[in-house]
């Protein structure tokens, strides 16, 4: 089980047009809020990145607005793993459990998990806060992800995991954003 100590959260390239290409958008702009909301609440580090951003447009307002104490990681890799400065942050929370949320499923969320499985990093994928532009495409990419040894969560199951108790300090908080 993932814990609030070990956990960091990855947001991946939920930018420009792309983001409003997505299918189940909404539901999945509403689970990474919730997130990136939660992530502030339990002090997990957030590593957030960004594809081509003079290119692809930058994070949907949203997220950026809860985003401003940290910095985007520019990326032209699809994997984040490619980019050193993903690599060097990761490095630096010390964090072994990875949160990865964003788009497309198929393409960058899926390589970044592969790669980081392959680094020896645990992973969970959380199904209701990832997406592409073809609901096939966001299932290939899920089904590839738990086949290589991910996990795969919803937004609340996820973080009732990482406060395991109501006695929390956190719980009232976190269960009004997600009810």
């Amino acid at each position: 089980m993932f814990t609030q100590q070990e956990s960091a959260l990855v947001l991946i390239d939920i930018q420009g047009k792309l983001a409003e290409s997505m299918q189940e958008r909404e539901a999945l702009f509403d689970n990474l809020v919730r997130l990136t909301r939660s992530a502030a609440l339990l002090q997990l580090p957030i590593l957030w990145v960004e594809q081509s951003p003079e290119k692809m447009g930058r994070t949907i307002a949203p997220l950026a607005e809860l985003l401003s104490g940290h910095e985007a990681i520019a990326k032209t890799s699809f994997s984040c793993c490619g980019e050193p400065a993903f690599m060097q942050a990761l490095k630096q929370s010390g964090r072994r459990q990875l949160i990865l949320t964003g788009i497309e499923c198929h393409v960058c969320v899926f390589q970044t998990a592969a790669n980081l499985l392959a680094a020896g990093y645990e992973v969970q994928t959380v199904a209701d806060a990832v997406s592409s532009r073809t609901l096939a495409n966001r299932q290939i990419g899920l089904e590839r992800m738990r086949a290589l040894g991910a996990q795969i969560t919803s937004t609340e199951m996820l973080l009732f995991e990482l406060m395991k108790t109501a006695n929390h300090p956190q719980f009232r908080d976190i269960a009004k954003l997600v009810r």
